[in-house]
């Protein structure tokens, strides 16, 4: 158990650390602004990994059925959950809609696809491939109602959703597959270029957005305080055993159940403070959450994929 947790270490996670530290030094020494290459990873890498991935992956319509129904109960199981945990924490409406956008929403994407991609190979990334699609949707209608509640609006959720170019490559990406019409080789090679560009790029951002967060040196409320621990509660402890439970219900075999346990096992996204702080939803407390439960990771997602590799 201890070697391959090492093995799993210095295989996985070493190679993941080099650009995550990478962009921690950039944002300490140069103050790296990451929004140019942020939009650059949204609007092009994104949509392109996405787009070949599908285009070639190997998936069946179990896969999917799978998948949008572990994302759905996996979705309400972790909603009701924050939903106690507030009660019970007696948390102010700011943090009760923090801790729902901590708990529900995992880094799946800048994180979650690298991690899939070195952990479990090609494979694993095309059985990812179904369930970011789904979470980049849900983040983007479910997400804005979360963190906004009384201010939500149908119609800013739905042109959200229709402004996320990866939809697009995805919905492309099935077409051509379903017509069975092959990309020229050329035009592959260099969709399959820009795919293969996403996972550094994108990893570099997260450490310099961790480094972000640890800067922050604000004094904490006592409903900060609460909310932070009610959340690595979830995120750390609570969500992997409830997506064990589901996958388990639900039947879901082989190398699609590691990859969406340790998908819904990630940290919490950093789109999570994104929405808190357009909605005020305590982006105090939500920023905190992602550096912890990210520097946590480090420590369980190895060992889970030793487990259930």
């Amino acid at each position: 158990m201890f070697t391959s947790f090492v093995v799993t270490l210095y295989h996985v996670f070493l190679p993941i650390s080099l650009p995550v530290i990478g962009g921690m030094l950039l944002k300490h020494f140069k103050g790296w602004d990451t929004r140019p290459l942020s939009a650059f990873s949204l609007y092009i890498l994104s949509p392109a990994l996405i787009f070949h991935t599908l285009l070639h992956a190997e998936i069946t319509w179990t896969d999917v059925s799978s998948t949008f129904w572990f994302s759905i109960l996996n979705l309400i199981a972790l909603w009701a959950l924050a939903e106690l945990m507030s009660r019970m924490f007696k948390l102010d409406a700011p943090e009760k809609a923090g801790l729902t956008l901590v708990s529900t929403f995992t880094n799946c994407v800048n994180y979650g696809l690298p991690l899939v991609l070195l952990a479990f190979g090609q494979l694993g990334l095309d059985k990812a491939s179904v369930y970011v699609i789904g979470q980049m949707i849900i983040v983007n209608t479910v997400g804005i109602f979360f963190a906004a509640r009384s201010e939500f609006t149908v119609k800013k959720a739905i042109g959200s959703v229709f402004r996320m170019p990866t939809l697009y490559a995805a919905v492309v990406a099935i077409i051509l597959r379903s017509s069975s019409i092959s990309l020229p080789e050329a035009l592959d090679g260099g969709v399959s270029m820009l795919a293969s560009g996403y996972a550094p790029i994108v990893l570099a951002i997260l450490g310099a957005q961790m480094l972000r967060s640890s800067g922050d040196r604000e004094p904490w409320q006592l409903n900060v305080r609460r909310a932070f621990w009610a959340g690595l509660i979830v995120r750390l402890a609570a969500a992997p055993l409830l997506s064990w439970l589901i996958l388990k219900a639900l039947q879901v075999e082989g190398t699609l159940f590691p990859v969406l346990l340790i998908l819904a096992s990630m940290p919490t996204a950093v789109n999570a403070v994104i929405l808190a702080e357009q909605f005020a939803a305590s982006p105090q407390f939500v920023s905190r959450c992602i550096l912890w439960t990210t520097a946590a990771s480090m420590l369980i997602l190895p060992i889970m994929i030793v487990m259930f590799s």
